[in-house]
């Protein structure tokens, strides 16, 4: 990890903005992508010799309210504003475990299989697939393995196949990495799968520089599985709060629609073949 993430961040952010966005008059020939740095003071009420140190790593200690201040100047959305100020060191303190659990408890593996008719499993801050139920499996079969959401994504060759609005789901995933990063920052397992991505995958590269940060809460998912086509789903992830870190994810398709009836059939594809191996 970089040693100067606060300014990094700030430099992303500042980059994809427009003068447009934020109500500024954006004529004549800019030499920098997004704000200037005078254009992001002003709309703080902040100094601009200030900010500048800010994003050069000179000044390390601004308050709160200048976060704010800051998060509404470039538009933060609550996932990034909450990481602004946890790359200040202004966050409220949370107990945290060294790294997310990787165990899943037996009541919750038992919840799992209490969705039969919903793609169900469990992760970890890194996207780890720690647990799924048959449904899940069945929905991701064609990953070999269906171990770790980002890597699915970014580096298994059915990844760009299955998810057909491919552009999305990888900003989403690098999203849910970055705020992994601001949480657990010296998590060994997320340094390991942040150099992998990042050294073979120029998209993951290219995305992970944005700075985007995104919660994992709900999200519709539009998938082409090869045993029953297209699928439209969407999925609520649920904090567990006996292992801090860990999420439910459980996915459903609208009822009576083609979707649902391609689940169905997936997980009876699924069983009888189960059926064969035994």
């Amino acid at each position: 990890m970089p040693d100067n993430q606060l300014g990094e961040f700030l430099r992303a952010r500042r980059a994809g903005l427009r003068p447009q966005d934020v109500g500024m008059p954006g004529h004549g020939v800019r030499r920098v992508a997004g704000l200037r740095r005078e254009e992001v003071a002003v709309l703080a009420g902040v100094n601009v010799d200030y900010y500048t140190r800010l994003e050069q790593g000179r000044e390390r200690h601004p308050s709160a309210q200048v976060l704010d201040a800051l998060g509404r100047a470039l538009h933060l959305d609550p996932d990034a504003h909450a990481h602004l100020h946890r790359l200040a060191g202004t966050a409220p303190a949370v107990p945290l475990a060294p790294t997310t659990p990787d165990r899943v408890g037996p009541a919750l593996r038992q919840l799992l299989d209490g969705y039969p008719g919903a793609p169900a499993f469990v992760i970890n801050r890194t996207l780890d697939v720690l647990a799924a139920n048959a449904l899940a499996q069945a929905l991701y079969s064609p990953f070999e393995p269906a171990d770790n959401l980002a890597r699915m994504v970014f580096l298994d060759p059915a990844g760009r196949r299955f998810h057909t609005r491919w552009g999305h789901t990888a900003q989403a995933v690098v999203g849910h990495l970055r705020q992994a990063a601001g949480l657990e920052p010296g998590n060994p397992r997320l340094r390991t799968l942040l150099r992998d991505l990042t050294e073979h995958d120029a998209d993951f590269a290219r995305l992970w520089n944005t700075h985007a940060v995104r919660g994992k809460t709900s999200d519709a998912k539009h998938l082409l599985h090869p045993d029953v086509g297209s699928l439209t789903l969407t999925y609520q992830a649920f904090d567990v709060r006996e292992a801090p870190g860990q999420q439910l994810v459980v996915y459903q398709a609208e009822p009576a629609t083609p979707s649902a009836q391609a689940l169905t059939l997936l997980g009876t594809l699924h069983a009888t073949a189960q059926e064969v191996v035994r």
